[in-house]
Parts: structure tokens; C-alpha cells; sequence
């Protein structure tokens, strides 16, 4: 494969033949790139930018991409039901929300990501899986991969390779996927399973599946083989030359405004404050000298923030002007960690200096964050 690097919109004329010109006016046809960024938020901008400004009526593309470990929620989802939000903050795994519709999935370097652009009428994610199992059947013809009918590819009629969400615009669309290459297993199972209980929304869930990467069934297989061979079939159904071309993400004379894009889809009103309201119901078990408190706490969360709280506690277990003083301050903050603990840390500054009284206070509060 020849891979082409671009920096400032400078071509090498032997590639585009049109050098000082930006991938997005070149000659019609079909274009293949690839980011040099493995970050997960720049990736994502990408796939903005290029539906938000390239005339694809003159030009499809076909964006390759992998990302160092995120967690990626579909644009209707909530992070709370979807993963252990606890765990990917204590292993330092990013959390995104996309444009597009669909269910929640695990990237790694491990994964591959595919992102086919077109208008919106010609718009066929069909086509581009059954591409992408020819590209496979090209490089292992025993391989045993197929496309379901729920748009996944399926190796051995029964684990899942492959998953598929879209975007229709006006008049663009894309369609991405994933290819499980050699992800972490184990990170994936655990990072993709919610702790929560309780928890009521109306909100899109995904659908578990059973899944395998395929270099387990073939060990002879890497990441660049697959790329170049989706590359090599993408190139000659659309007769083009079997060129990828590098780009960086954060090229701003390249992508004017990419930087913009990125910088919001990072921010907490995008990634949690765009989840589709929800409500918790559940219980606290709270033990404390030698016995255990069930807590029931009630809450409503719109936006990503607590709408309505009720804290069922047992009498005396909080002076009552504290308690509503909680109460109150829960109501309209963010349904996060880090909100939570400096409002309760504030709080418990004007407590009565009571070591009992704080222990409980303590208690709650650190319940109460764990919900988070």
C-alpha cells in the first residue's frame, strides 16, 4: 500500500496530481484516508467536519480509524445505564458520545473503525459491510464471515466481529463500523456492564452480543493487513487508485474549525448532558456500627442533572435543617462525582463540629458519589 502523508493541504503531485489543493476539491470519484490520531474525541470531529463541509455529491470517502481505549455511547444513550462509569474513570478509559444512533462499544487499538461517506441518497450500509466480508474473504477465503439482517458481521454464524450505527442528513450520510481485531477482551466485557440499579429510561439500550476478535481465528492476521484490504476493495469498486491518505485531526488549515468540533464533543454537557432524561430508584445499604441502614433515594435526572431528590433517612440520622440544606443543593447540580463531592465537602464546613454527626455525613455522601 502507498500511504501519502498531507500537511497544510500540500500534496505530493504523483498522488492527487493537484498540488495546493485540499482533499475535499479534488476530482470526483472516491477518497480514502486515515487518521494519525489514535484519539477518540479528534476521530469523532473528523467524521463532522467531513459531513458538515465536503460535497460528497462529487466525492465518497472512506475514513479508517482507531482510537487508544474509549468508551463510545450511542447520540440517544445514557453512560450511566450503558457502562461502569466508575471504572473507566479509575483506568483513565475516555467516554464519548457520537452523532449517530446505535449502541454502546469498547475501542482499542485492538479495533478497527470504518466510516463510509456518501449523500444521502446513496446511501447503503449493506453494501459497505458486504464489502468489507469481501475485503476478509480476500485476505483468508476460509474465513466464515457473513452480514445479518441487524447489520452486524458475524464470525462462525454466531460471534459478533462487527457493529454498525449511521447518520442520515439532509442531504449527507454516513454509515461507521467497528472490526474487532485484537481488543481487550476482558476490559470490553467489564467496561460495557453497569453496575446500576434502579435506573428507568427511555433512552436506547444496546443489545449484549457474544463476541470474538478475529485474530483469534486467524493469528497470521494484523490491523494494516485488513486496513490495506478494505482500502484495495474500497479503490476498486469505486475505480479509484489504491491510494490511503494520511491526515491529522488537528490540522486546522487542513480542517478550518476542526479544532472547534473537538473541543464540544469533549465537553460534560455533551457527553452526559445530552443523555435523554431518566430517574433512579434504589436503595442504600449503608452499614454502620455493626448494623446496616437501607437509605431509599428517589431522583430525577434531566440534562444530567439532578431535577428531583428525595433522601429516605432515618430519624435523627441528620439534623433536619442539614438534611434539607442537601437536599437542596442536590437539586439542579450535576449528576457527577466531582460536583458532588465539593457541594458535600462545602457543606460539611458548616456542619456543627459533632465527629458522630460527621461520620454519618461521611457516609452518606461517599454512598451517595458511588451512585455517580
Amino acid at each position: 500500500m502507498v500511504l501519502q502523508s498531507v500537511k497544510n493541504c500540500l500534496w505530493l503531485p504523483c498522488v492527487l496530481r493537484t498540488p495546493k489543493a485540499c482533499f475535499w476539491s479534488t476530482a470526483g470519484g472516491g477518497l480514502i484516508i486515515q487518521s494519525v490520531s489514535n484519539d477518540v474525541y479528534q476521530n469523532l470531529a473528523v467524521e463532522d467536519w467531513i459531513h458538515d463541509h465536503m460535497d460528497l455529491e462529487k466525492q465518497q470517502v472512506l475514513f479508517l480509524w482507531r482510537n487508544s481505549p474509549a468508551v463510545v455511547v450511542g447520540r440517544h444513550q445514557n453512560p450511566w445505564q450503558e457502562c461502569n462509569l466508575r471504572l473507566l474513570r479509575q483506568k483513565n478509559i475516555k467516554l464519548a458520545r457520537r452523532r449517530s444512533g446505535g449502541g454502546t462499544v469498547y475501542h482499542d487499538l485492538g479495533n478497527i473503525n470504518l466510516t463510509f461517506f456518501t449523500t444521502r441518497k446513496k446511501y447503503e450500509r449493506m453494501e459497505n459491510l458486504k464489502l468489507v466480508v469481501k475485503a476478509l474473504k480476500a485476505l483468508r477465503p476460509q474465513l466464515d464471515v457473513h452480514v445479518t439482517d441487524r447489520y452486524d458481521i458475524l464470525l462462525d454464524r454466531q460471534y459478533k466481529i462487527s457493529g454498525t450505527a449511521a447518520k442520515l442528513g439532509r442531504t449527507s450520510a454516513y454509515h461507521h463500523c467497528t472490526l474487532l481485531c485484537n481488543a481487550d477482551k476482558f476490559v470490553l466485557s467489564s467496561v460495557l456492564k453497569s453496575p446500576f440499579k434502579g435506573l428507568k429510561s427511555n433512552a436506547t439500550p444496546s443489545v449484549p452480543a457474544l463476541v470474538k476478535n478475529l485474530f483469534e481465528e486467524v493469528p497470521s492476521l494484523t490491523s494494516e493487513m485488513l486496513l490495506d484490504a478494505i482500502a484495495k476493495e474500497y479503490a476498486m469498486q469505486h475505480q479509484i487508485d489504491h491510494h490511503i491518505t494520511l491526515i491529522n485531526p488537528a490540522d486546522e488549515i487542513l480542517l478550518p474549525g476542526i479544532s472547534d468540533k473537538t473541543k464540544e464533543l469533549q465537553t460534560w454537557e455533551w457527553v452526559y448532558g445530552k443523555t435523554p432524561k431518566f430517574s433512579i430508584s434504589t436503595c442504600l445499604n449503608m452499614v454502620y456500627k455493626d448494623s446496616v441502614l437501607d437509605v431509599k433515594v428517589n431522583m430525577d435526572v434531566k440534562h444530567g442533572r439532578i431535577e428531583v431528590c428525595n433522601i429516605d433517612l432515618p430519624e435523627q440520622w441528620l439534623p433536619p435543617g442539614l438534611y434539607s440544606e442537601l437536599v437542596k443543593s442536590l437539586t439542579g447540580s450535576k449528576f457527577c462525582p466531582n460536583e458532588i463531592t465539593a457541594l458535600v465537602t462545602t457543606l460539611l464546613r458548616v456542619c456543627p463540629q459533632d465527629d458522630e454527626l460527621h461520620s454519618r455525613w461521611s457516609l452518606l455522601c461517599e454512598n451517595m458519589i458511588r451512585l455517580m
